[in-house]
């Protein structure tokens, strides 16, 4: 995101690699000559085959578009119907009855690895704003944390500190889709993918297999089977480069993709053999429903607050999602708990408590392996939950063949209303949130919930879907158009303004926010 300067004197590159960004100690420290070489080669060896699956991506969107709705895929119904099974997960990965995420900042790594949560995901991705400074900063971080030297110290003098016992880590590079102009490699932006797991790879993946643990992370924004064989290579290639053993890689795949959703079994047969399991992430899995069927009148949503999981095809997808990990013996993990703490109204945080307790019993009764907490508050909670339903590690043994899940299930669009407060709803949040991300902020509480990128895009392209179909009526038979959606937006920009007082709106980024 920082447009930088070209600074040849802090850096020692490889032939064909610059960096177009200001120096800085901690990016020396990260941006070796070796750890540039190694995120090189990855970017040479899978930069093409990247392009090319991203491209497929868009001749798939146009046959939507056209009509061509998603199915199981009929050339790989051996697969699914085939007996096969991943690897067993490692120790550390056995019982990961709830996890806690969060973005790779030095208070968050620490205050997540010493939850109590059996899992502290960093990270690069919806959680964090992937500036220059939080990119290297974040990686320096996790590279303390794994030599346990990691601590901060606040503003107030209270010191942090990593405790004996912490979470297993595993970290979240950003998506195939994206680049990270800064390193440009042969001419090409470097794959933000590769860098992010490269830099993690090369700075702590050997020290992780010496202490019993390894290099484990999850993958997010997969649309089919063979983003997740491009990532299975990767990992080939990284393991033999280190000379580690085979499977030292682990990773847990974000299911938050409808196209994905069909090819569940085809993506963990592509990474069985570094296979950590599924994930439903649901928030970025309602964005790519509206997004893949934008242009389609019959898959217009309702507000955001009526999507729940217990909406049909939400739940299916979740169910779905638990048979399939579990005949093939791997983790079938829970989606995010987005309520935070509500420390000024007793009443309200009781009521957001218990609607997390609901969607966390839901989840553990349905068969899923573990769940995602936002707030390290929100651990003790979860946990005593899954503790309550779930005396072993894991739930592998729930076959769940009693479910039967067809295409319609997957693309039975939720019925509700659209109204005038979810419409304005969505412009303050996705103005709000885009705002703190502009300054580098990705992880934002805003009324009560913990907002990332993923739930700010589905505010976003709610709206666009709704001006962009004609004849659309909210509950109120308003009807929705372009000079409708500007006479919200400059209301809820003048409630903002007086909310947030003259100062704080003029050293803001309000205005390119919107």
């Amino acid at each position: 995101m920082t447009t930088g300067v070209l600074n040849t004197t802090s850096f020692h590159t490889p032939e064909g690699v610059r960096i177009i960004a200001p120096a800085s100690e901690n990016a020396t420290r990260i941006l070796s000559t070796e750890a540039l070489r190694f995120v090189a080669q990855l970017e040479r060896e899978f930069g093409d085959r990247r392009r090319e699956l991203l491209k497929r991506r868009l001749d798939r969107q146009q046959e939507i578009n056209s009509g061509k709705m998603p199915d199981f895929l009929a050339p790989t119904s051996h697969i699914r119907q085939g007996y096969w099974r991943v690897l067993p997960p490692p120790a550390d990965l056995l019982d990961r009855r709830v996890e806690l995420t969060g973005p790779p900042t030095r208070k968050m790594i620490i205050n997540g690895l010493n939850s109590g949560a059996k899992v502290f995901m960093a990270d690069f991705e919806d959680a964090n704003s992937p500036t220059w400074t939080n990119i290297i900063d974040g990686q320096l971080n996790l590279s303390e944390a794994v030599s346990g030297t990691l601590g901060f110290t606040n503003e107030e003098g209270k010191q942090y500190r990593l405790n004996d016992r912490v979470a297993t880590l595993m970290v979240r590079p950003r998506g195939w889709h994206l680049e990270d102009k800064h390193i440009i490699v042969d001419g090409h932006p470097i794959s933000a993918s590769l860098l992010d797991f490269g830099l993690y790879f090369f700075h702590n993946a050997r020290r992780l297999t010496e202490r019993g643990t390894g290099p484990y992370f999850y993958l997010p924004k997969l649309e089919n089977h063979l983003e997740a064989m491009l990532w299975n290579d990767v990992f080939l290639m990284a393991e033999d480069e280190f000379s580690l053993p085979r499977s030292s890689i682990r990773a847990t795949v974000l299911i938050e993709n409808i196209l994905a959703a069909f090819e569940m079994h085809e993506i963990l047969y592509a990474l069985r053999e570094h296979s950590a399991g599924l994930n439903c992430g649901r928030w970025d899995y309602i964005f790519s429903f509206i997004k893949k069927f934008r242009h389609h009148l019959d898959f217009v949503l309702p507000d955001r607050s009526r999507i729940t999981m217990a909406s049909h095809f939400l739940h299916s997808y979740s169910l779905l999602l638990i048979q399939t990990c579990h005949k093939r013996g791997t983790h079938a993990m829970g989606g995010m708990a987005a309520f935070i703490p509500i420390k000024d109204d007793a009443r309200a945080n009781e009521e957001a408590l218990a609607r997390v307790r609901a969607d966390k019993e839901r989840e553990v009764e349905d068969g899923h392996d573990g769940t995602w907490v936002a707030h390290p508050a929100l651990v003790p909670l979860a946990t005593s939950v899954f503790d309550g339903y779930m005396p072993g590690p894991n739930q592998f043994h729930r076959k769940r063949e009693d479910v039967e899940i067809s295409a319609a299930d997957l693309l039975r669009n939720p019925k509700g209303e659209i109204t005038e407060q979810g419409f304005r709803t969505n412009i303050d949040v996705a103005i709000q949130y885009i705002e703190s991300w502009l300054g580098g902020v990705g992880c934002v509480p805003i009324y009560n919930l913990m907002e990332d990128t993923a739930t700010a895009e589905i505010s976003r392209a709610q709206l666009w879907q709704w001006v962009h179909h004609p004849n659309l009526l909210l509950a109120d038979k308003q009807r929705v158009t372009k000079d409708f959606f500007r006479r919200i937006l400059h209301d809820e920009l003048n409630k903002m303004q007086a909310r947030v007082g003259q100062e704080r709106w003029l050293n803001g980024r309000y205005g390119l926010a919107t």
